[in-house]
């Protein structure tokens, strides 16, 4: 970018603005650079991120799709940090923009009656030094603006639309008439909107959306060094600052204490120092250049430290062989007193709490069968790729791997062996649910008539979709828990002190051979303070009131009764994978939502003005 830098913040970086998004500034938008330009000194301006679990998920799912080879260990990193103490001394830590689109528009339109037209130029046509304006037939200096209007595949794959060759496609030849873009009215209808050349040949955005009109993908990736060399999916208009733009696909873990014993604490805490280490003299020469580390571990052999950091390199102490949701379950809904240790730099620490100490003595709540106060935890996310036009479907039964193959998302590197990664810290409230309550809900005549009109929405949907013969059908207690979960974090943020929008849910409807686990995770987490406050786990105490005053509110909602007698099985699109839901009721916030605000049905959750025989909280 002509050495002008913008700032992100690490979490916009995996979460929103990662490798392929495209970034609007002032004068032009920039593609964010792949993982290949992403300029880190070597330990100067990221630090690792120790999270096994995450790994081993992620070998499993990149290796299955072809993104990562069998021979590389994948490991993770958090995006650079520019530390203003170490510029000039060499490269500056960093990531690289490119220049995208490479078409402009000028800014200030001619008028003719109700149209307005705007001239097309190139990057290359541009002033010399990267100025963002041209010199017109009459020797005008002209502003100019990106133009908003791209071409992609499903494959996620990024490319200018020659304008040239579209409004000419029908003619022979190659004319080099000045191209313009003219806009009709002010309905903002695609069909009003054309881009037409001096011959006369024009082109409408509405003809430009038409699928095949600009052929076959050309695997172009912009923000990678190196294009696909075959791509087999017809190119799409895209709007470049529209919301199917860019899906960022994301690996989310609650991390698991791995401490064990003395010395497996001590290497937890030194790991970012040490991970590097696999002999005893690597180990010596890291003590030598680090004192507080010699300090740290004094009185333990270096063939001691080299042996433990090599097993939680391996294993993290943790059985890599579940899901990570199973293993967060399994571990939180043990019903342990104490679970983790109660020191200021612990991964996870909780303590079961009884009934009366969350204020659960009330018969309406009899589903939730233990509430778990959840003091610290850390939460750590990786990108791992991502989409466009759709996003990848919801992981909702743990079983990451099987749903996410089903969208091959882009690839962030060319040849790729790090991930970058974002660990929070926080704090949360667990909710384990009495699975044979909820097996005798499931029973109830009223509700499987439920779930024959849930899943028939669910189906006319599925074969609308290109991976739909992958995907399953959540089972109806994610339903009435994820609704619950959206109804309880409104309620929860009037009266915690934190805002709705830094509350997450985490939902747990795992159908094992060993038993249904069904659980529910509110939480905050965040690189700030905002995620360690406590308001969250003080609001324990009155738990059983809240969760109560938010099933009343879902009772009646401001769009009933056309909201709560909502059919799913009259649409085709997502509204066919919800039942009673609206912006009223139960939608949140996408940021804290697991599921993009999919899967609700408050009919499931508590009595509506329809009906109280589905509700799994009908009290």
């Amino acid at each position: 970018m002509n050495g002008k830098r913008i700032t992100l913040r690490q979490s916009q970086l995996v979460f929103g603005f990662g490798p392929g998004a495209m970034v609007d500034l002032p004068t032009r938008s920039v593609v964010i650079g792949g993982l290949d330009l992403w300029h880190m000194r070597e330990r100067g301006s990221w630090r690792p991120v120790h999270e096994p679990r995450a790994v081993a998920v992620l070998e499993t799912l990149l290796r299955a799709t072809g993104r990562l080879a069998d021979d590389v260990q994948l490991t993770l990193r958090t995006p650079p940090a520019d530390d203003e103490a170490r510029a000039g001394n060499g490269e500056p830590p960093g990531i690289e923009a490119r220049i995208f689109p490479a078409w402009f528009v000028a800014r200030d339109a001619e008028t003719v009656g109700d149209t307005r037209r705007r001239r097309l130029v190139r990057w290359q046509d541009l002033n010399p030094k990267g100025r963002a304006d041209f010199i017109d037939d009459d020797g005008r200096r002209v502003a100019v603006t990106p133009i908003r209007f791209v071409a992609g595949c499903h494959k996620g794959h990024l490319q200018d639309i020659d304008w040239s060759y579209a409004v000419h496609v029908d003619q022979p030849g190659r004319c080099v008439q000045p191209l313009w873009l003219e806009e009709r009215g002010t309905s903002g209808d695609p069909a009003s909107t054309r881009i037409t050349c001096g011959c006369g040949a024009a082109l409408s955005l509405r003809d430009a959306q038409a699928d095949g009109r600009f052929g076959k993908c050309r695997g172009r990736r912009p923000w990678l060094n190196k294009d696909e060399a075959d791509c087999s999916e017809n190119l799409r208009f895209l709007t470049r600052t529209a919301t199917n733009a860019y899906f960022p696909q994301v690996l989310t873990v609650i991390s698991l204490p791995a401490a064990e014993d003395e010395l497996t604490r001590l290497v937890e805490g030194q790991m970012d120092a040490i991970d590097w280490v696999t002999t005893e003299a690597e180990m010596a020469l890291a003590r030598r250049a680090n004192p507080s580390l010699r300090a740290a571990l004094e009185g333990w052999s270096d063939a001691d430290i080299v042996a433990r950091v090599a097993q939680l390199r391996a294993t993290g102490h943790q059985n890599l062989a579940k899901a990570p949701k199973v293993a967060e379950f399994d571990l939180l809904a043990s019903g342990l007193p104490e679970i983790g240790a109660d020191t200021p730099d612990a991964r996870l620490h909780a303590r079961t709490l009884t009934r009366d100490q969350w204020d659960g003595d009330r018969p309406r709540l009899s589903p939730i069968a233990s509430v778990v106060a959840v003091h610290r935890l850390r939460e750590v996310a990786c990108l791992y790729g991502f989409t466009r036009f759709e996003a990848a479907p919801t992981a909702i039964d743990g079983d990451l791997e099987e749903l996410h193959i089903a969208v091959e998302g882009a690839a962030l590197a060319t040849d790729l062996d790090w991930l970058p990664a974002v660990e929070q810290r926080g704090e949360g409230i667990f909710l384990r649910f009495d699975a044979e309550a909820i097996a005798d809900w499931l029973g109830k005549p009223a509700v499987m008539a439920r779930h024959e009109a849930l899943w028939s929405g669910w189906e006319r949907w599925r074969q609308g979709q290109a991976y739909g013969d992958k995907l399953r059908f959540p089972n109806l207690a994610y339903y009435a828990m994820h609704g619950f979960s959206h109804a309880l974090m409104n309620e929860i943020a009037l009266d915690c002190g934190y805002p709705a929008t830094a509350l997450k849910e985490r939902l747990y409807a795992i159908l094992e051979e060993d038993g249904p686990r069904y659980g529910l995770l509110l939480y905050t987490a965040s690189t700030g303070a905002q995620g360690t406050l406590g308001g969250l786990v003080a609001v324990l105490p009155r738990l059983g009131a809240i969760a109560e005053r938010a099933l009343d509110r879902l009772a009646l909602c401001s769009g009933d009764p056309i909201c709560a007698e909502h059919d799913p099985d009259h649409h085709s699109d997502e509204r066919a994978l919800s039942g009673a839901a609206c912006h009223s009721c139960l939608l949140v916030a996408e940021t804290s939502c697991e599921a993009r605000n999919l899967y609700l049905d408050r009919a499931l959750t508590a009595p509506t003005v329809l009906t109280d025989a589905t509700a799994l909280f009908h009290g």
